[in-house]
């Protein structure tokens, strides 16, 4: 039976044993940054940081996570999403980044679900407007301009960035395989985090 604590993501239909749970590595981030210790990409306000610290949001994520379907994304906004954090996170897909943040968003408020879908909607219009198609259809090269574009802080989509990259940022870094990244060890959990710049997650 699976332990909820853990949250298991279903990634290329195995269970990845964790341990230490999801929702203690993200709580972690929180008091890094706290501390002054966690990356610059963190902003408390993100509603990505509520799910490590609401403990009936977290359960509720867990119940739909063992229904192993989408929650709230339809398959092209998944699409979309698959490729965007791939492109500013590699390795989010092999760490399910895009499953997870669609769990959360399953069980967030109804202005947090329009706020991250008008976010992905204006990087999707961006890339219809520079390649007259959108994310899930680009090639490699086409999503690095893409997000390139999108990244600079002059830009229209800049604000829309910045958002969905947290939920992807927070997701990956929440994960095991980021947890890693960041130093975190199955023999060593350290107490803080270490510093991590903005070009660790994106541009």
């Amino acid at each position: 039976m699976q332990n909820k604590n853990n949250l298991a993501i279903l990634l290329d239909g195995k269970e990845t044993a964790r341990k230490i749970s999801r929702r203690e590595a993200g709580k972690r981030l929180l008091a890094g940054m706290a501390a002054g210790a966690a990356a610059p990409w963190i902003t408390s306000a993100h509603p990505i940081w509520r799910h490590f610290e609401n403990a009936e949001l977290w359960e509720r994520a867990e119940d739909a996570a063992a229904e192993n379907k989408l929650t709230f994304l339809n398959e092209e906004q998944f699409a979309s999403l698959v490729l965007a954090a791939e492109t500013i996170v590699p390795g989010a897909t092999k760490a399910g980044v895009a499953q997870f943040v669609d769990l959360l968003l399953g069980v967030d408020t109804s202005t947090n679900q329009k706020v991250f879908l008008g976010s992905l909607g204006q990087i999707e219009t961006q890339s219809a407007k520079q390649f007259g198609k959108g994310i899930a259809r680009l090639s490699e090269t086409e999503r690095n301009e893409l997000f390139a574009a999108v990244s600079r802080p002059d830009g229209a989509a800049y604000k829309a960035f910045l958002h969905v990259r947290e939920w992807i940022a927070g997701s990956y870094y929440s994960s095991e395989i980021g947890m890693r990244e960041l130093g975190w060890l199955p023999d060593r959990v350290f107490a803080e985090f270490p510093g991590c710049s903005d070009t660790d997650v994106g541009h």
